[in-house]
């Protein structure tokens, strides 16, 4: 990680109390903060009306952030562009721009890397390097809206990385991100994804945030969950789906359960049938995925009719469902995948 902190980690309560500390008066923090998180600045020299005096105080402790942009793809429907981004440190981290006719929504990630080790990404190929810090999530949605001209309106933390595995770091990037002296991006146009760590659920529940918790369930039974995703040893769907139901009646927010569809693995009519099954009694919607090809896992994506046959068996027992829009099958969307081919470049200029 950097060496000086970045100051986009900072509420405006932090950076009052951390104006205070150098001595300068505590209206500063909130110029700074409307430079930083509403102006998205790239250094403190373009704080116009800020004396020099106090940037560079501020200079001299923390870092204004801001991501390089290494790579960036755009689908050939123009509605997805992918972008890798290099962070302080070097590391590089990928996030999507995904244009739907509502507005822009950035698909961010959450870490360097994954330790989950879910079979239907790319993700955790590496392992896990480290988390991201809430300024560099901040940070991801300004360089896609410096890049792109465009604003983002809503927020999938679906990217790279299990955002629970990073919770304190998540939950106040929420807050940051949804504050009006931030983007002012509403709870209710945030979406938190993850592979089910159950004790921060339950801790996130206490929160009571009207954002959408997203649930990859991916299997119904334990046997295939365990093989597509090893956190299922840990916390099975004995453990998971009550601590859902648990969830969902606590917030008054119905749970998204994602299902990807992979051809011969978990995709029959049995599997919807099991599915019916176990999640009885849950207020929740099912968002089925076709699945983007994960060459290095072996996955490949169901066929157009299963996915309709399976839609409608959940259907007809009494479930929402929708069927995910593909985005960005040419332009590696899949999480992980477009990190994975520059580590893959690097290991090769290194050999």
């Amino acid at each position: 990680m950097p060496d000086l902190l970045n100051i986009k980690d900072l509420t405006l309560k932090e950076l009052e109390r951390a104006v205070a500390a150098l001595s300068m008066p505590k209206f500063r923090a909130a110029q700074v903060v409307d430079w930083m998180h509403r102006k998205g600045v790239a250094s403190f020299a373009d704080m116009a009306n800020v004396p020099k005096e106090v940037r560079e105080k501020l200079a001299g402790k923390y870092s204004p952030g801001g991501l390089a942009v290494l790579e960036k793809r755009v689908s050939r429907g123009g509605d997805a562009a992918k972008y890798l981004l290099v962070l302080q440190d070097g590391q590089a981290v990928e996030s999507v721009l995904m244009r739907y006719r509502y507005g822009c929504t950035a698909c961010l990630s959450t870490q360097v890397g994954c330790r989950m080790a879910c079979q239907l990404c790319a993700s955790g190929l590496n392992g896990l390097v480290r988390n991201l810090t809430p300024g560099e999530l901040i940070d991801q949605i300004w360089a896609m809206q410096n890049a792109s001209g465009e604003r983002i309106g809503r927020i999938v933390l679906m990217g790279s990385g299990e955002p629970l595995d990073n919770y304190a770091n998540t939950v106040k990037f929420i807050e940051l991100v949804s504050a009006p002296y931030g983007l002012g991006i509403g709870h209710r146009h945030i979406t938190l994804s993850t592979c089910g760590i159950v004790p921060r659920i339950y801790d996130l529940m206490q929160l009571r945030l009207a954002i959408t918790l997203a649930v990859s369930l991916h299997a119904p039974n334990n046997e295939l969950r365990s093989k597509l995703m090893p956190v299922n040893n840990a916390y099975p769907l004995e453990k998971l789906l009550p601590a859902c139901r648990a969830y969902a009646d606590a917030t008054g927010r119905r749970v998204s359960f994602e299902y990807a569809l992979l051809g011969r693995v978990n995709d029959t009519p049995a599997h919807a049938g099991e599915l019916t099954d176990v999640l009885r009694g849950i207020h929740c919607h099912i968002n089925l995925i076709p699945a983007n090809p994960v060459p290095e896992r072996g996955i490949g994506g169901s066929g157009a009719k299963d996915i309709q046959a399976f839609k409608l068996i959940l259907e007809k027992a009494g479930y929402p469902v929708t069927i995910r829009r593909e985005m960005g099958l040419d332009i590696d969307a899949a999480c992980g995948q477009l990190r994975r081919r520059l580590t893959e470049s690097e290991e090769t200029v290194t050999r």
